[in-house]
C-alpha cells in the first residue's frame, strides 16, 4: 500500500458483528492486524505479523458497519481493537469521522504503548471511548511481560485524562505476576490520579489462545500459570476498594 491510502484502507484480522464485552451495549469489533508489543499471555497471536491479514477499504467497512446500525444503536457501537489498532491511526481517524456524522457511539481497544503523534491524537478526538490495556504498573515487570516500558501507556493515559477522553482501564489479571498486592495499590494510586475513568475491570487471565502459538510454531510464554478464578478477581477488586 502507498502511504496516501493508508487513511482509506486498513489491514484487518476479522469482524465480529455482535460483541457484547469491547464496550457499552452491542458493539460491532473491528480487529485489525498488527502488534508490536509481544504480551507473553495474549490469546489473539495471530493478530501480531502486519503481513498476515486482508486490506479492506474505509468505505466496505463503513458499509457493513451501517447495515448492523439498528442493532447496535443507540446503546451500543463500534469498536475497534486488535493488535494494536493505533497502529493505524490513520484509518481510524476516517473512519470514526464518518460514524460520528451518523451518530454511532466510537470505541478503542489499546494498550496505549504508542507515541502521541498527530496522527494517533485526531483518531482520539473522534473516540468516545478508550479501553485502556494497562500491561504491567510496574515499568520493569512490564517489559517482562510485554516486551516494552509502560511508561507511553501512563503518558497516553494522562492524555486522555487531560483531554477529557472517558477511559475504561482494563488489566489482565495473571496469578503471580499482575496481581501483587503492592502493584495493585500502586495502579490503584495512578487510577485515582486520573479524572476520566469511568470504570476498572480486571480480566481473568485464562490459557485458551495457547493453541494458536502452538499452531503458528511458537513456544506459549506462560506455560504452566493457573487461570485466574473469581476469588483471585474478588481479591483485586478489594484491594482497589471496588
Amino acid at each position: 500500500m502507498e502511504e496516501k491510502d493508508l487513511k482509506y484502507y486498513a489491514k484487518v484480522h476479522s469482524i465480529e458483528s455482535f460483541g457484547t464485552v469491547d464496550g457499552p451495549g452491542i458493539r460491532f469489533v473491528l480487529f485489525l492486524q498488527g502488534c508490536h508489543l509481544k504480551c507473553k499471555y495474549c490469546h489473539n497471536r495471530d493478530t501480531w505479523d502486519i503481513n498476515s491479514g486482508n486490506y479492506m477499504s474505509l468505505d466496505d467497512i463503513f458499509a457493513k458497519i451501517v447495515r448492523y446500525k439498528n442493532y447496535i444503536c443507540p446503546n451500543g457501537g463500534v469498536t475497534v481493537t486488535g493488535g494494536e489498532p493505533l497502529l493505524q491511526a490513520k484509518f481510524i481517524a476516517e473512519l470514526f469521522k464518518k460514524l460520528k456524522a451518523e451518530g454511532i457511539h466510537t470505541c478503542v481497544d489499546t494498550s496505549g504503548i504508542v507515541a502521541l503523534t498527530d496522527d494517533v491524537k485526531d483518531a482520539l478526538s473522534f473516540t468516545d471511548l478508550v479501553l485502556l490495556d494497562i500491561k504491567h504498573i510496574d515499568e520493569q515487570k512490564c517489559k517482562e511481560l510485554v516486551g516494552f516500558s509502560n511508561k507511553l501507556e501512563l503518558e497516553f493515559a494522562r492524555y486522555l485524562s487531560d483531554n477529557d477522553i472517558p477511559i475504561w482501564i482494563r488489566q489482565v489479571l495473571i496469578p503471580g505476576i499482575t496481581d501483587n498486592e503492592a502493584d495493585l495499590l500502586k495502579l490503584k494510586e495512578f487510577v485515582d490520579s486520573l479524572k476520566s475513568v469511568q470504570k476498572v475491570e480486571f480480566l481473568p487471565y485464562h490459557n485458551l489462545g495457547e493453541f494458536k502459538w502452538k499452531k503458528l510454531g511458537f513456544k506459549y510464554e506462560l506455560q504452566g500459570i493457573r487461570p485466574a478464578t473469581d476469588e483471585d478477581i474478588k481479591r483485586a477488586k478489594e484491594i482497589l476498594g471496588m
